[in-house]
């Protein structure tokens, strides 16, 4: 199977779905002229033209609200965000329009939307843009956030989400459109929702998702190399949450481990916590555990961002915290 980057799967799934459906659209800061920040969007102005790939003043509100009334003119828009970080101007338009006019409309309008770009930590960028965003988005009924952690899924997702009629927020990161991975020519979609369990265990459970699976599945190798047997479950969508292929996993390993790029409070490693021991009490032989960022504001100097930041050594620590009885 052919390998592609992160950035190509992300563009192919665009494309394609611009060809299915007349109605899809790009819009952005830099998506046309400069084929996107990140290269997402390289050669579509030139197969679609300046009506369909749009070139956005730096004005998330802005553009978000057009989105929106686009959307409730029947076109399907796609708006990329420089980052995520940005998009804090476009919240009102993204919490208070999109997620909820369906509800405000009576179901005569709907709002079907992806959102997307680049969220979470990227290097020394610092506090105001090294954020991520999915809890917030994901508190907010109305709203589907998918993260993709690899080139395959990041087409599968995309293009589940643009054909979706709800609005989707798809967070990306810049360390990964340049990674590399196997995608296939055909046609496919991965479905909003499902979880994906990379790897089978019986000792304990890792959840993570997005660019952090890179640290889980590091950690999961060294695991094995101690005799620890983990299963690792890649979550992909936010919201909704497949709960259940959690509860199934822990049912099984008796030990959870979520791991997380976001700050502890109100996050999604709390809500999967609070789900598992409503649900799963009865077959959890230790507490579950989180690994997190630290609960401050993004440093910028790299001794810090290291020391702040989830890594092996720290979800090797849980995972034997959790294990005491696994030999």
């Amino acid at each position: 199977m052919r390998e592609i980057q992160f950035r190509e799967a992300v563009c192919e799934a665009m494309s394609e779905e611009m060809r299915r459906d007349d109605r899809v659209f790009l819009l952005g800061e830099e998506v046309a002229e400069y084929n996107g920040a990140y290269k997402a969007s390289k050669g579509m102005l030139d197969e679609f033209g300046a009506k369909r790939v749009i070139d956005t003043p730096i004005a998330e509100l802005g553009f978000a609200g057009i989105a929106v009334g686009a959307a409730m003119n029947g076109l399907r828009p796609i708006v990329e965000f420089m980052t995520w970080n940005f998009a804090i101007l476009a919240a009102d338009q993204i919490i208070n329009c999109a997620a909820k006019m369906l509800q405000m409309s009576g179901g005569q309008y709907g709002a079907p939307i992806v959102f997307r770009g680049p969220n979470g930590t990227a290097g020394q960028l610092a506090a105001t843009h090294s954020q991520s965003f999915e809890s917030m988005y994901a508190h907010v009924p109305g709203l589907k956030v998918v993260t993709p952690a690899n080139p395959y899924d990041a087409k599968g997702l995309l293009k589940a989400a643009i054909r979706d009629d709800d609005p989707v927020l798809v967070m990306e990161s810049e360390k990964m459109y340049g990674d590399k991975g196997e995608v296939p020519e055909g046609e496919f979609i991965i479905p909003i929702g499902k979880a994906d369990v990379k790897k089978k265990g019986d000792d304990v459970t890792l959840v993570g998702f997005g660019k952090i699976m890179k640290v889980v599945h590091a950690a999961a190798a060294e695991l094995e190399k101690e005799g620890i047997s983990a299963e690792v479950i890649d979550l992909r969508t936010i919201r909704p949450l497949d709960i259940d292929t959690i509860i199934e996993s822990v049912k099984k390993t008796n030990r959870l481990v979520v791991i997380e790029e976001s700050w502890p409070v109100a996050s999604i490693s709390s809500e999967i916590s609070h789900r598992v021991q409503r649900l799963a009490f009865d077959f959890l032989d230790a507490p579950v555990q989180r690994v997190v960022m630290a609960d401050t504001p993004f440093a910028f100097a790299i001794p810090l961002i290291e020391e702040s930041l989830p890594n092996v050594e720290r979800v090797v620590k849980a995972v034997k915290e959790v294990s005491y009885a696994v030999k």
